[in-house]
Parts: C-alpha cells; structure tokens; sequence
C-alpha cells in the first residue's frame, strides 16, 4: 500500500531524484520562475515552500538547514534576504503553478511554476 508516498519515484534512484529536486529548488529560488514538467512541478512545489518557510524565522538553525538543501550559498543569501522578508505576512502559498500544454517531443504536461509575488 501507497500510504502517506506524497511523490513517484520519477523512474530515477533515490540520489538522483534527491539531487534532481535540489537543483530545482535552487533554480525556482534564483530566477523565480521555470519550466517544467507537471509532476516534477507539484513535487516541487512543497519543498520550494518549506525553503521560504525557513527563511521566514530567519533564525541560525534555519539558515545551516536552507544551506544543506539548497546547491548555491548566493541563492540562500537571497533566500534570507529578499524572498523570507517579502513573504512575511503570507501563511503559505507561495508558489503558483501555471499549464502551459504539451511537450511536442513526447506529449508531456508542461508548466511554469513561480513564485507569487
């Protein structure tokens, strides 16, 4: 039985699937908005949330836990620096995702997601 299994397995190893989202995370944290496809999106909805989360409190532990995640040291500083403050006053939902169509190479559902302003 599939209890509480929130994501597939994406047809990759546990490492790589890992290393896939954090890569993902630090992109969506940096440029504010990518393109991908719609389950790698929603997956990567909730751990991109829980980043801001983090940033919000702002506090040492929180920062050591965003550092071991997220790929690029630049990307946290503006994590803690712009992205923590702006959301604030937001009790979550802090991403957006938005269907763009289909892939022409192999049909695959793809989406923007980004961060709300």
């Amino acid at each position: 039985m599939r209890h509480g299994v929130k994501t597939g397995r994406f047809d990759r190893p546990t490492g790589y699937r890992q290393l896939m989202f954090r890569n993902l995370v630090t992109e969506i944290l940096d440029h504010e908005k990518i393109k991908t496809t719609e389950p790698k999106a929603k997956a990567l909805r909730s751990m991109a949330e829980k980043m801001i989360t983090l940033a919000k409190s702002g506090d040492l532990n929180s920062r050591r836990q965003a550092l071991s995640f997220i790929m690029d040291k630049n990307v946290t500083e503006k994590l803690f620096k712009e992205l923590g403050p702006r959301y604030a006053e937001r009790h979550g939902g802090y991403t957006r995702i938005l269907k763009l169509g289909m892939r022409l190479g192999d049909g695959a559902s793809m989406v923007q997601i980004e961060l709300v302003k």
